[in-house]
């Protein structure tokens, strides 16, 4: 049942600008570093020698958890105008298909599209650092990963609140609001404790217990996941 409102759902996001934004946002980081190893190129790869690939990574990583919360707020907003702005709730909770199955299709494709965009800032990566010839015979494959997928799995609680918040509020002031709001304070936060849940994108990757952030992350967006669903469930939805 879930898999066929999956289907559903990938056939209506199709022309509402969501693979625009999959792809844009992991090709701005790639483009945003691109430019400043461009205008700088011999000053960083001096003033680096030896480690460049870990300075590119650490330079990325810089805006991966802003970027994150961001997308997140805007994947969740778009994938529930879809039907808010046709008012075709009734409709669709009027089919032979729970809400729960509904609810947990909007996330599961939220969590796939954003997974795909935490893939093409991987394959960005490395085509970036090979461009700028830093050798791919020494490229940290395994750290391009975990700097690509360990913040997002660790930033499931914020995609779970924020797809409850946006499938909830029909006017997406409210979530876009808060969405914007903790992407900024994302900037700021490392300054609190690595246990403040908008660091834990930031902690999931570096630090000596990343598995413990993501691990935290994962479970803790199964919590909201869960709540969200039961509210879903009880909500007259108009």
């Amino acid at each position: 049942m879930m898999l066929k409102a999956l289907s559903a759902d990938f056939l209506k996001i199709r022309g509402k600008g969501l693979w625009f934004l999959i792809f844009i946002g992991p090709i701005g980081l790639i483009a945003m570093q691109a430019l400043n190893y461009g205008l700088r190129y011999d000053y960083l790869t001096q003033k680096y020698a030896g480690k460049l690939w870990e300075t590119l990574l650490s330079d990325i990583l810089m805006f991966v958890p802003i970027s994150l919360f961001l997308g997140i707020t805007l994947v969740s907003s778009l994938l529930a105008n879809v039907e808010h702005h046709t008012n075709a709730w009734k409709q669709l909770l009027a089919l032979p298909i729970s809400r729960g199955a509904v609810f947990s299709a909007k996330f599961m494709l939220g969590a796939l599209l954003l997974a795909l965009s935490c893939a093409v800032l991987a394959i960005g990566t490395a085509l970036l650092g090979i461009s700028l010839r830093f050798g791919s015979s020494d490229m940290p494959v395994w750290d391009i990963l975990r700097l690509s997928f360990l913040p997002y799995l660790a930033s499931y609680p914020a995609l779970a609140l924020f797809m409850w918040l946006c499938l909830t509020f029909k006017n997406q002031a409210i979530p876009i609001t808060l969405g914007v709001m903790i992407a900024i304070t994302s900037v700021f936060s490392i300054q609190l404790s690595e246990w403040f849940p908008v660091n834990w994108p930031l902690f999931g990757y570096i630090g000596p217990r990343q598995e413990l952030f993501v691990l935290t992350g994962l479970l803790s967006g199964a919590v909201i996941f869960l709540i969200g669903t039961l509210h879903f469930n009880r909500k007259d939805v108009n």
